[in-house]
């Protein structure tokens, strides 16, 4: 059975929305944060998103390429919940309008590489409470933003859950990857 592997970028005053807005980390991550996500990307065959998430990376990713990252994520199977998109441009993407919860218990019950999804919003925190996330890996980036709308925070009401440190790792610009499992 596929795993579904929740990857959030998030601030130290909770913030996860727009990461590529945030300030430039001292030393970047001289690639080791980039070949952590291309190695995540290359275990899973499918890219769970919703629509807010779709609406940014559509548009970013589907016009790069030429690297292992950009390369993997533009060929490969990408699921959308979204009631209003019916008309997805980037290749390989279905849309989900009804029971999300059904169809991604039918995507986990499929032979195949993991699921990836990135961010948290109202998909995670329906399949959180659906008992359907097998994983959490929060990257913890050592900076505050500042203010910021509900909607950009990890900060919101949602299903209460409990998780088991599985590892963590620190980079070396200091943002801590922690992984979790419930």
């Amino acid at each position: 059975m596929r795993r579904l592997i929740n990857s959030t970028f998030l601030t130290l005053d909770g913030v996860i929305e727009d990461p590529h807005l945030w300030p430039a980390l001292r030393g970047g991550t001289a690639g080791e944060g980039d070949r952590i996500q291309t190695d995540l990307l290359a275990a899973c065959d499918i890219v769970l998103m919703g629509r807010r998430t779709y609406d940014s990376f559509a548009p970013a990713w589907s016009a790069r390429g030429g690297d292992p990252y950009s390369d993997r994520i533009n060929a490969m199977r990408k699921v959308v919940v979204s009631r209003s998109l019916t008309d997805p441009r980037w290749a390989n993407t279905e849309v989900v309008a009804g029971d999300v919860v059904a169809r991604v218990r039918a995507l986990k019950a499929e032979e195949g590489g993991d699921i990836v999804q990135y961010g948290i919003g109202d998909v995670t925190r329906l399949l959180l409470g659906a008992g359907l996330v097998d994983e959490l890996q929060l990257w913890i980036h050592p900076q505050l933003v500042g203010p910021a709308d509900a909607g950009a925070l990890v900060y919101r009401p949602g299903t209460a859950a409990v998780f088991d440190l599985a590892g963590t790792r620190v980079l070396g610009n200091g943002t801590i990857l922690a992984t979790y499992r419930p």
